[in-house]
């Protein structure tokens, strides 16, 4: 999951954005809301933590014009407002949820999770192919009866291959949805990541899953 931090104060931001890297998750920030909203609308995003008091453009006009452009991600706004009139306000503009600062950053991880569950109602806990498992609730991950251990880029990497099992997927779509904006494209990090996966995920395994396609990318399949 790609979430784009919108926050002019920039320990509030680079806080989040540490915390939620840890998470697994890939994570940009934007300083201002002009920037916020350049980056929403041009980069594919699950979700957008917006803070209310932005210099250049406030989150009140950057969240209209996210929904006037179509943005599906959503948007949870991080503001030290906090009188019902200042909520209202938010959440007409088009605004998903509204959390007041201070913020405990559990509550903000379980906000994130309630989200991504609204907006994925549809979509099982669990993603399966052949004997591989992932439990997107618990992040356990089995082969068989074999206990996967991954890191949380390694668990960020097969979340995202799984999601898109039998689709080739590119290094550039893997770039954008499992690392953030300042990734290097022209390093060999992905293919290191995707090693690291094979050997944790296929080593062992007469069946393999991870299969690379030459000058295209990687796919996850049964064989």
């Amino acid at each position: 999951m790609r979430i784009l931090v919108v926050e002019d104060e920039r320990k509030i931001a680079d806080f989040v954005k540490r915390g939620l890297r840890e998470e697994g998750y890939a994570v940009d920030a934007a300083y201002d809301g002009e920037e916020g909203l350049f980056l929403a609308k041009t980069n594919d995003y699950d979700l957008v933590l917006l803070d209310l008091m932005l210099p250049k453009l406030d989150g009140l006009a950057v969240c209209r014009k996210l929904k006037e452009a179509k943005v599906k991600a959503p948007i949870i706004m991080l503001t030290a407002k906090n009188t019902v009139r200042d909520k209202v306000l938010g959440l007409d503009s088009g605004a998903d949820d509204y959390l007041t600062k201070p913020f405990a950053f559990e509550e903000l991880l379980a906000r994130i999770r309630a989200m991504f569950r609204k907006t994925e109602a549809l979509t099982p806990t669990k993603l399966k192919v052949a004997d591989l498992e992932l439990d997107l609730v618990t992040h356990k991950v089995m082969r068989g009866s074999k206990d996967i251990d991954l890191t949380a880029k390694e668990y960020s990497l097969l979340e995202y291959l799984m999601r898109n099992q039998g689709t080739i997927v590119t290094r550039t779509m893997i770039s954008e949805h499992v690392w953030d904006i300042d990734f290097d494209t022209f390093t060999n990090v992905i293919d290191v990541y995707i090693n690291y996966l094979r050997n944790k995920i296929d080593s062992g395994f007469k069946s393999k899953l991870i299969h690379t396609v030459r000058s295209r990318g990687y796919i996850l399949k049964e064989e």
